[in-house]
């Protein structure tokens, strides 16, 4: 059974960083990427990054270019996303992801049930 695990959101202040963790089990693919989307209050599901089987390769969404960064350890089969410089309009619903990649929803197969960030002073 494939399952993505979040974990590490929370309430911060607007400047401070964030990091977030997802283990992903059971993937069917060793080739698949890892992306992490986000869905702010009242709006769509957002690309946010995404990092190649081989932690080679990167993709940022334009929100995230600059203050965001992705790792992937294959060892522990684990994805993160180091959020720097928080701002308001970061605040959603982060969702870590697997599946044939790309900047579209579409491109994954596989989701974890997400985990919330609040940015607010």
């Amino acid at each position: 059974q494939v399952r993505l695990e979040e974990s590490g959101g929370g309430l911060v202040q607007p400047g401070d960083s964030l990091k977030l963790t997802c283990t992903a089990i059971g993937l069917p693919s060793t080739t698949y990427v890892l992306g992490w989307f986000r869905q702010p209050p009242g709006k769509e599901r957002e690309f946010v990054a995404s990092i190649s089987y081989n932690g080679r390769f990167f993709n940022y969404g334009e929100s995230a270019r600059s203050r965001f960064a992705i790792s992937r350890d294959i060892a522990k089969n684990t994805v993160s996303v180091q959020m720097n410089n928080l701002r308001p309009e970061d605040t959603g619903v982060y969702f870590c992801a697997a599946g044939p990649g790309g900047t579209q929803s579409s491109g994954y197969k596989y989701w974890g049930q997400g985990t919330q960030v609040t940015v607010s002073s």
